[in-house]
């Protein structure tokens, strides 16, 4: 499992770095042209997904594995879930829990901490972009009919092998970046702002969505390599440790059954 799981990461690793960099190019673009957009409500925002609503029905998409075996993978990003919920259970007016990864699914439909669950099964059984697309198109969908006011995304960030760090993203709405001082600069748009951003803003959602997805399947097969790793030292300590206990054993026994025939020799020639 060790070398299947060091196999898999070499290949998750390069499709997040070559992700990641387009990611966050992607993000601070989009931002620093909301910053110079008309925000609000729906009726006055520039492009419906970077309207402001009221938070009271907010998303939680928490990103995990299909499969254990992984250290403390799921567990962490459960934790961390689970404390984002109580810790904001009383601001909103519902929470929803969206897991990505039948771990995630697993453990939220038993749970009792989110006010509903929206299960998504089969994401990492084949990766592709294009489910990131569709979960992120159902989800723009819903925010778009005010069905949702805020969507965050909870997932583990690959550092390298041996570390991951939980990450919690606003995905909706747009967070805008503060504009710099002096004489504020717009921007051209063509053919118009509002198809421009029609084709930038659902492109962001869906980058910052599929981005989390490789993360998360590079950290897992991350702490895979090092869980087994260590799971093989462990196995190896114990059968040396449990073969020097029984060749003591084996050693006591022999030197015992020696010693009976010794005396019962001696008992004899006596």
């Amino acid at each position: 499992m060790k070398l299947v799981a060091a196999s898999k990461l070499r290949k998750a690793q390069d499709a997040i770095t070559s992700q990641r960099p387009y990611a966050v190019e992607l993000g601070a673009m989009l931002r620093r042209v909301a910053s110079r957009t008309e925000h609000g409500d729906a009726d006055t925002a520039a492009h419906p997904l970077l309207a402001v609503h009221e938070p009271r029905r907010v998303l939680v998409v928490v990103v995990t594995s299909d499969r254990g075996l992984c250290g403390a993978f799921n567990a962490n990003i459960i934790r961390r879930a689970e404390r984002f919920l109580k810790s904001n259970a009383e601001k909103y007016d519902a929470l929803e829990v969206a897991p990505l990864g039948r771990k995630g699914a697993d453990h939220f439909q038993k749970s009792s901490v989110a006010d509903s669950v929206q299960d998504h099964p089969g994401v990492f059984e084949n990766l592709t972009f294009s489910q990131a697309r569709e979960i992120a198109d159902e989800i723009s969908k819903r925010y778009v009919e005010s069905d949702l006011d805020a969507v965050f995304v909870l997932y583990n960030e690959f550092k390298r092998a041996i570390s991951q760090e939980v990450i919690v993203d606003r995905l909706l709405p747009v967070v805008q970046d503060e504009l710099p001082e002096g004489p504020a600069v717009d921007y051209d748009y063509e053919p118009s702002q509002r198809a421009v951003l029609d084709e930038l803003v659902p492109r962001y959602v869906t980058s910052v969505l599929w981005r989390a997805l490789l993360e998360s399947s590079a950290s897992e097969h991350g702490a895979r390599m090092t869980a087994m790793d260590s799971a093989s030292r462990n196995a190896k300590e114990l059968t040396e440790s449990l073969t020097l206990q029984y060749n003591r054993a084996r050693q006591a026994a022999i030197t015992m059954e020696l010693m009976d025939i010794v005396g019962g020799a001696e008992a004899l020639s006596g």
